[in-house]
């Protein structure tokens, strides 16, 4: 038969317990041994990995240094987020927003001609199908335009003789020539993405020159509906401010729109892993014939269309 523990020895063992358990050191020696545990589980979880457009992990950024003499390759993207290039009101600095500073200083035509357009953003905006855009119709963006729309993975090739850049949007491309050329005295046939030629003015800044853009006719300036003209001239510096950050300014020339020129942007990017896959991003006709069947026009009011 077992032996009866008196209720005095229990009470004291309890007691002996909890003054142990919750003493000061107990405390410090279990805290001790949580952050062990939590710094252990930190350790063992993997860094969330960076993924390209397919959701494959690529290699990180570089580590930052000076900036490469005359060499501004590479992939970029926005330096302040993606939605810093949708530029859906116009160019990053000077959007379509009402703010007196962000008006160009237009000319009589060129406040005539940007009334005449009915843009899908800025502050003439219009129901879809109200719009005259020729972007609507799948039609090439032309330049500049396609440095103030959907600007998200931009990547840059060169060589001795040329910089090639390849926008995301529509997978279009221009030729930026670095041979020693001058720009063309006469342009015999307008281009959608206009004729250019650049120089190095130091040993990080390239310095291009655009002239030769097809007009108002069949390109807008930006998405707000600034217009454009065939004598226009468009200035841009690709500033490589280190190895990670490059620096792309674009100022507009245009005397038929603008009594003076005005800088549009100074926009900021980041350099990408080089083996970063970038996704196609693409206007497709059908698709957007079938979209404003389906909702364009009803929301519009529009009952039917001719076809031009």
């Amino acid at each position: 038969m077992l032996k009866r523990i008196p209720v005095s020895a229990i009470v004291v063992l309890i007691t002996v317990f909890i003054t142990l358990a919750f003493s000061p050191a107990a405390r410090a020696q279990n805290a001790s041994a949580a952050q062990a545990s939590s710094k252990a589980g930190q350790q063992a979880a993997p860094a969330p990995a960076l993924l390209d457009g397919w959701g494959a992990p690529v290699k990180p950024q570089p580590k930052n240094g000076p900036a490469p003499r005359h060499d501004i390759s590479g992939t970029w993207e926005p330096a302040r987020g993606p939605g810093d290039g949708i530029m859906a009101f116009g160019p990053r600095d000077m959007p379509y927003d009402g703010k007196p500073e962000h008006v160009p200083p237009y000319t009589d035509l060129g406040w005539a001609t940007q009334h005449s357009h009915k843009p899908l953003e800025g502050e003439e905006r219009v129901l879809e199908s109200l719009s005259n855009d020729p972007r609507n119709r799948c039609d090439p963006l032309g330049f500049p335009r396609a440095d103030f729309y959907q600007v998200r993975h931009t990547q840059i090739m060169q060589d001795e003789h040329k910089v090639v850049i390849l926008y995301e949007f529509e997978k279009r491309w221009r030729t930026i020539w670095i041979d020693g050329r001058e720009l063309p005295k006469d342009i015999p046939q307008p281009r959608f993405y206009g004729y250019s030629v650049g120089k190095w003015v130091d040993d990080t800044t390239l310095v291009v020159n655009t002239i030769g853009s097809e007009s108002d006719a069949k390109v807008w300036l930006d998405e707000a509906g600034r217009p454009q003209s065939d004598v226009m001239h468009v200035e841009e510096r690709f500033h490589r401010t280190d190895s990670n950050n490059l620096e792309w300014t674009v100022t507009i020339d245009d005397p038929k729109m603008y009594t003076k020129p005005w800088v549009a942007m100074k926009f900021p990017m980041k350099l990408q892993s080089p083996d970063y896959d970038v996704v196609e991003m693409m206007c497709i006709p059908s698709e957007m014939e079938q979209y404003y069947k389906d909702y364009g026009d009803p929301a519009s009011g529009v009952e039917s269309k001719e076809k031009k």
